[in-house]
């Protein structure tokens, strides 16, 4: 990983309890959560995934344990929450990070595979955030960080599932940054863009693709998952004690591109005449 911008201590005496994070961009995010003084309670469906990365984890002197389980039952939330309160006698920061995304067509796509990407995202983020919200309401200093996309941002071909599942999440963020933050609790959402060396990246980009892609972010190269760890540190940190109800996108500037009807040389020829 690269060095690190923030200070190595800056989430000290934090308790971060993360969906999704045995694999992909919320393993990254634990990591640098962890690297960064945070105790972590990883939580997904595959324990065997979990523990590998809790002992990879321990390597590298951060504190990781996990709970087995499915964001989208509600009793499997709640006793993740107790773990990790059992654990670590607190909970600071919730990650909502569990996913699921493929591609197909809409007029293809049947009612249970929208159901289940539905279910694992904007249910699996508000039975989370449901049943954390006793042990963040007691912290008085907590966030809720949500991992959403900009897929919704404009139109999006075979992800009709996708852009509906994170543009609820995106509202129920809001509403409940409005809600809860009597509590002491923040509620914010990173939504990142086309993150490279990722296996949504693989499942879900043509071959080659990501060159183009590449080409056509005002930044000129894809994403990293460190991109969003550091996102994520930032949020998490005393920095963003009064940022709340806020979508940070994380893409290089890639979803305020518009379609290029007209190449850069043709305008350049344009200017130079006007």
């Amino acid at each position: 990983m690269p060095q690190s911008p923030f200070r190595q201590d800056i989430l000290n005496g934090k308790v971060a309890l993360i969906t999704g994070g045995g694999t992909g961009i919320c393993h990254g995010i634990a990591h640098s959560l962890g690297k960064h003084g945070a105790k972590l309670m990883l939580m997904g469906r595959r324990e065997e995934v979990l523990k590998d990365a809790c002992v990879a984890f321990a390597k590298q002197g951060i504190e990781a344990s996990f709970v087995a389980g499915d964001v989208r039952d509600f009793s499997q939330a709640e006793k993740a929450v107790a773990a990790t309160a059992a654990q670590y006698g607190k909970l600071d920061i919730l990650l909502n990070g569990a996913a699921g995304n493929f591609l197909c067509p809409t007029e293809k796509l049947s009612s249970n595979g929208f159901k289940t990407v539905i279910d694992i995202d904007l249910l699996g983020t508000f039975n989370m955030s449901r049943a954390a919200f006793t042990q963040l309401k007691a912290t008085n200093d907590s966030l809720i960080l949500n991992i959403s996309a900009t897929l919704h941002y404009q139109g999006t071909i075979m992800q009709s599932h996708v852009m509906a599942a994170k543009a609820g999440i995106d509202a129920l963020a809001k509403n409940l940054a409005c809600e809860w933050g009597e509590y002491g609790i923040r509620v914010c959402t990173i939504a990142p863009g086309a993150i490279g060396d990722t296996e949504g990246m693989r499942r879900l980009a043509p071959m080659g693709a990501d060159k183009k892609i590449a080409s056509e972010v005002p930044l000129r190269r894809l994403g990293t998952i460190e991109d969003i760890a550091h996102a994520a540190v930032f949020l998490a940190s005393g920095a963003a004690s009064y940022i709340t109800g806020e979508i940070l996108v994380v893409d290089g500037g890639a979803w305020l591109v518009k379609p290029a009807f007209v190449d850069r040389a043709t305008w350049e020829k344009l200017a130079a005449k006007s």
